[in-house]
């Protein structure tokens, strides 16, 4: 009987230590879902705080620009709404990457303030809210999956802040395709070339350049020009095709600019340029030769320097010297009324020599070449004369003279180094020096 008590009085020890347990579990988890419950209150009513917090301030910013209008302040000041929009204006204007900037901090936000509103509403943790938030933001299809009123409602919220930031993206994205288009469009892109020609500015003489640069650049398989001027790429690029002649495999570019720009002039590569031709504007000679120079001084402040030289048109003879006193050796003016008026002059006193110009000055047949031979140095002009069978020496460019051109010398002038031999050839690549012809004696 005694054991029988005994083992008795154990188990009812062991069926109250066991009900203390339980009692003590289930008081652990009501503190628990209490915490739970008021952490999730908690992020509940801080997500509604975040939101009412741009209402309060514009709010705050309307009360403030209404007391600055009152008739007491005599003082004309700017309102705080028009200072915060001015601020906010030069942010999104001088910084480049401050609307990408905005649309992330605003993406993060919705997601940061939709997952403490999931976080409330939903027994699930910040973590899945978090994620589950992104989800709705990238896709406004997935709140449908919600239930109870508390999600569903906060899952369209952040679906429609979702379309709103995707909205926004679009027009980021549209407007820097739309930007880029028309840089293309309207000729502000770079030129990436090397030895082109640059042509800058835009006359009625353009078209016979053109042709002439065409025929020059057909024994080269073609060659490429870039023209700036200060007229609209389109128009430009429209004028040209309309031109009839073959250009020979030559490509004409087109760019919008100013040549008294540095900018502008980096632009179309004008340091690695092979020669710079400057056209005179039509209109007033003196604004045009003024141009010109302004041109020659903007091309001579290039920091890398140029590699090809200059060719000047101007208007007025009396302009020249000044032009070469600011560009230097590598300027070279051409004054295209003078020049015109002496090739008349010499056509009406001797007939058929007009006929003789065209064929030197263009390059249809044979042209002027200079160039410097090297195996020449040291022998006189009278066998140069016979050194050369597929052209037509007709003087020198003396480097003892300062790269004076020499026509005609004297049979026993002696070629120094450094000195170019000027010929008229059908080609710069169809002529050379050939060995001295063997004169046997005469017995």
């Amino acid at each position: 009987m005694q054991d029988q008590i005994s083992k008795l009085h154990l188990k009812l020890r062991a069926c109250n230590l066991l009900n203390s347990v339980d009692d003590v579990d289930s008081i652990q988890q009501d503190s628990d879902n209490l915490l739970n419950k008021n952490l999730k209150n908690t992020a509940l009513i801080v997500s509604l705080m975040l939101l009412s917090i741009p209402f309060l301030f514009f709010k705050y910013v309307d009360f403030v620009s209404k007391s600055r209008r009152s008739p007491e302040n005599i003082t004309e000041e700017v309102s705080l709404n028009k200072q915060i929009a001015y601020r906010v204006d030069v942010f999104l204007s001088v910084h480049p990457y401050s609307k990408p900037l905005t649309l992330l901090v605003a993406t993060l936000l919705l997601i940061c303030i939709g997952g403490l509103a999931l976080f409330g509403v939903t027994d699930d943790s910040l973590a899945d809210c978090l994620w589950l938030s992104w989800t709705y933001v990238a896709d406004s299809g997935n709140h449908a999956n919600s239930e109870g009123m508390g999600p569903r409602l906060v899952s369209v919220s952040i679906s429609f802040g979702g379309m709103l930031i995707f909205a926004m993206m679009l027009g980021l994205v549209s407007d820097a395709i739309s930007e880029k288009f028309d840089s293309l469009r309207k000729g502000r892109s770079e030129v990436v070339e090397q030895n082109h020609t640059l042509i800058l500015g835009w006359s009625d003489k353009l078209g016979s350049l053109l042709n002439q640069l065409a025929i020059a650049n057909e024994s080269l398989g073609g060659g490429m020009v870039v023209l700036m001027a200060e007229r609209d790429k389109e128009e430009m690029e429209l004028d040209i095709a309309k031109m009839e002649f073959d250009f020979r495999g030559t490509s004409v570019i087109c760019r919008s600019g100013s040549p008294l720009i540095l900018a502008d002039l980096k632009t179309v590569s004008v340091s690695k340029a092979r020669a710079i031709i400057v056209l005179a504007e039509d209109g007033n000679a003196d604004q045009s030769d003024a141009r010109a120079l302004r041109t020659v001084l903007s091309l001579t402040g290039v920091k890398e320097g140029l590699r090809g030289h200059i060719v000047v048109e101007l208007s007025d003879l009396d302009n020249e010297v000044l032009v070469k006193l600011v560009g230097g050796d590598l300027v070279e003016t051409v004054v295209a009324h003078d020049v015109i008026g002496r090739l008349m002059i010499q056509c009406a006193r001797q007939p058929g020599l007009a006929q003789i110009w065209e064929d030197i000055l263009g390059f249809e047949n044979c042209e002027f070449y200079i160039k410097r031979w090297p195996q020449l140095d040291g022998m006189q002009f009278e066998d140069v004369l016979i050194s050369f069978p597929d052209a037509v020496p007709c003087g020198v460019k003396a480097t003892s003279c300062g790269g004076k051109i020499i026509l005609n010398p004297d049979d026993s002038y002696v070629l120094q180094e450094g000195d170019e031999v000027l010929v008229i050839a059908e080609d710069d690549d169809t002529y050379s020096p050939a060995t001295l012809p063997t004169v046997l004696p005469f017995s």
